[in-house]
């Protein structure tokens, strides 16, 4: 057998140059997502500081202040002193906001919206800049919504140093957005400034740092995408994350303003650090002031963009959705139309390679398909590798079971990525010589190809994540002169670069580590597409040395270690734990019960299994639950007092007022049996239920922030007898529960809505 001659010096060093210069690019890509130095507070007046705007996070973030607390009440007396203070017109509108929630269902608040406007000079339309005021019940809400709250007014403090914009803006600080996003829908139900509708920019976070995206817009995107990209300094947005978003069941404010119909908009969040969502550790001080300043910069350069635009067309869907993704600091984009143009020419290209490879000898269709059937394995098992590698995390260090993403992931980031290398290369270097280089190249642009159309199809602002790598792949396959291979490979793995390494960088913060086998998806493709920079480094018929797909192995080995030394628990960073108690006054019974599908250590104290709650129960409720025997606590149950009752025809009316009978409840739960009867109309604080949840015979409805002589509820019932009432009112709180053992110092409550609540019920039978 001949011995294997290494390739020629000039390919081998041009191999290198490629390779090099892809590791560079792909630096370069997820390094050019990353949010700008803050300024300080003694900026120019007319730019955006997240010194100054921190200022307001201290203020907002001090303490949890969930709707209808004390504490909410003191932010919004804040926010009307700083508006005001700023010259703008600020009211604070009290109102009742109702939203279906399911069938038979429906949630409620008192919300208390903060509601400001800068008026315009020659108004075409309105802004509307949106943050929600309050928090969980868990946290102090620096970052979720504190740091939304602290960019509008920065930004409008810095909006009012210029000229008077065009348009009219108004700035929207919506109430329960975290219980029912009921603020935002009683502003755009009976708020004047909503009747003409408008353009919507939401501010969120999911976490304390990171680049802000802007993840999710209005349908016919493609106007306010071409204002994104022209104006926002920091534009950090894909087209693929609007599809995932509308995919997913998630809500913002932005979804009630989209839901009515007159409004289009754009919702922009930070995910990073989202170990600290919804928990006491939402602190200022985790607050990185990088993504502060990145959010109010793009804040603040939209709203004066679109505070001079004609809003006429803007604030009405246009013709079809862009696709854009970001590319080095910028964002490309381009209109809708081209999807299917583009997957058709990818899949047109890569037909032409297969065909070209089987006229050149150099492999034959059905190689090829071999190859393309084999290219299965890599796209399966890396994906399988990284959720394997979780799984080991989770037995390792078992507190990892109940969190999203660790305290500090990006080691066991790398892990998954260098994991995802180690499988794709072992592929390569197994099938390399049995198969051909070319054939398995080729292979894996059939199914890039494949996914663009499937994408283009299903999910068309997503299609450019395999159209282009599989377009630039295959016509970099088709060059055949030696001079020009290596140019031709650079060019392609560079578009696999900006394309893909953009969207594993933001995507991997997004979900977690334990979804990172989603992630990986799209890590695995771009391994895949950058197999012909590998290629020049190799000869002919040569093996791909074991080292290569092992110093993989040992790259994931090495972060994974480093991440399980850098990530401890501690007392700044604890174990969530979801922990609720239930009381059932009829019953005499009570239970602790938990939402964790795995309770941690220390939750299994009180949980023994499944459910037991009784099933009508409100909430927490469903399959998920685990509950155990609790003590039962002196604690007394809502007061039902009968306010009328009329029997008209086959009708009965019966309205009655629910009173808490404990201090601090945030939430009442009244569930409606109507037996053969059918509930045909419901109101509750003289404001209608949803028609949505109507028509049943059960009704079910959650009021937060219920006023302190209660919650008067009006029921219609067609038929049967009388009703039974179910109420169930929530507070927040364990301490001084029978049985309830304080948590440890490196445990604290989940980023849960129902973390440390406490559920009290009685039935009382109405008429």
């Amino acid at each position: 057998m001949p011995a294997e001659q290494p390739p020629p010096r000039g390919r081998r060093l041009a191999g290198l140059v490629v390779v090099a210069l892809l590791l560079g690019l792909t630096g370069w890509s997820v390094a050019a997502l990353g949010p700008p130095s803050p300024l300080p507070p003694d900026a120019p007046a007319d730019r955006f500081s997240a010194a100054r705007a921190f200022e307001h996070v201290q203020r907002v973030g001090a303490r949890p202040h969930v709707a209808g607390s004390a504490a909410d009440a003191d932010v919004v007396t804040y926010l009307v002193d700083t508006l005001t203070g700023l010259g703008l017109d600020t009211r604070v509108q009290t109102a009742v906001g109702a939203r279906p929630s399911g069938p038979g269902a429906a949630e409620m608040a008192t919300v208390r919206n903060v509601v400001a406007v800068l008026p315009g000079s020659d108004p075409a339309g309105r802004l509307f800049l949106v943050a929600h005021h309050d928090s969980v019940q868990t946290g102090p809400g620096a970052s979720d919504d504190g740091a939304g709250v602290a960019a509008l007014l920065e930004s409008v403090r810095a909006l009012a140093q210029g000229p008077r914009p065009r348009n009219d803006v108004v700035v929207l600080f919506t109430d329960a957005e975290e219980a029912c996003l009921c603020g935002a829908e009683a502003f755009i139900a009976s708020h004047p400034l909503a009747g003409q509708g408008g353009v919507v920019l939401n501010f969120e976070a999911r976490g304390t740092g990171g680049p802000p995206v802007m993840f999710q817009t209005s349908p016919g995107n493609s106007g306010l995408a071409a204002v994104f990209a022209g104006a926002a300094p920091h534009p950090v947005a894909t087209s693929f994350a609007v599809e995932v978003y509308r995919a997913l069941p998630n809500d913002t404010d932005l979804t009630p303003f989209l839901d009515d119909g007159r409004f289009t908009g754009m919702n922009t969040a930070f995910v990073d650090g989202a170990a600290a969502y919804h928990t006491p550790q939402d602190t200022p001080d985790r607050q990185d002031p990088a993504s502060l300043q990145a959010m109010g910069d793009n804040a603040l350069a939209l709203a004066r963009a679109l505070g001079d635009r004609d809003l006429a067309t803007l604030a009405g869907p246009a013709a079809g959705d862009a696709t854009y993704l970001p590319v080095l600091g910028r964002l490309v984009r381009y209109p809708g139309s081209l999807v299917w143009p583009l997957a058709a020419a990818a899949a047109a290209a890569v037909l032409l390679l297969v065909g070209v490879l089987a006229r050149r000898g150099t492999s034959s269709p059905g190689r090829t398909a071999a190859a393309t059937g084999l290219a299965l394995l890599p796209l399966a098992a890396a994906p399988l590798a990284v959720h394997g590698l979780w799984l080991l995390l989770v037995a390792v260090r078992p507190g990892y079971r109940t969190v999203l993403d660790p305290w500090r992931p990006g080691w066991y980031r790398l892990a998954a990525v260098a994991l995802v290398l180690a499988v794709v290369l072992a592929w390569y270097g197994l099938l390399r010589r049995r198969v051909g280089a070319a054939a398995l190249a080729a292979g894996a642009l059939v199914w890039l190809a494949v996914l663009g159309v499937v994408l283009a199809a299903l999910a068309p602002g997503g299609s450019y994540l395999a159209a282009l790598p599989a377009l630039a792949g295959a016509l970099a396959g088709l060059v055949r002169a030696p001079g020009l291979r290596p140019v031709a490979v650079l060019l392609a793995g560079a578009v696999a670069v900006v394309v893909l390494a953009p969207t594993v960088a933001l995507f991997l913060p997004a979900l977690g580590m334990s979804g990172a086998a989603a992630p990986s998806v799209v890590v695995t493709l771009g391994a895949l597409a950058l197999l012909p920079a590998v290629e020049l480094l190799l000869a002919d018929g040569r093996r791909l040395p074991a080292a290569v797909p092992g110093v993989a192995v040992v790259a994931a080995v090495a972060c994974t270690l480093a991440g399980l030394s850098v990530d401890r628990f501690d007392p700044r960073h604890p174990i969530p734990s979801q922990l609720a108690y239930v009381l059932d006054t009829d019953a005499g019974r009570a239970w602790w019960a938990t939402t964790e599908a795995d309770p941690g250590e220390y939750t299994s104290r009180y949980v023994r299994g499944p459910s037991q709650l009784p099933a009508a129960y409100p909430y927490p409720g469903g399959d998920d639950v685990s509950s155990g025997p609790a003590q039962v606590a002196a604690l007394p149950a809502p007061r039902v007092e009968p306010v009328a009752e009329r029997l008209t025809g086959g009708r009965r009316e019966i309205t009655v007022r629910v009173i808490p009978q404990r201090e601090g409840v945030r939430l009442l739960a009244l569930d409606l049996d109507a037996g053969e009867g059918t509930v045909v109309a419901a109101r509750a604080e003289a404001r209608d239920v949803p028609e949505a949840a109507l028509g049943g015979h059960r009704l079910r409805v959650t009021f937060s922030a219920p006023p302190a002589d209660g919650v008067e509820l009006r029921v219609t019932v067609e038929g049967g007898g009388p009703p039974d009432l179910l109420v169930v009112d929530g507070s927040d709180g364990l301490d001084g529960l029978p049985g309830f053992v304080p948590r440890p110092a490196d445990v604290d409550a989940a980023g849960s809505h129902s973390s440390d609540l406490v559920l009290v019920s009685a039935t009382v039978a109405l008429g």
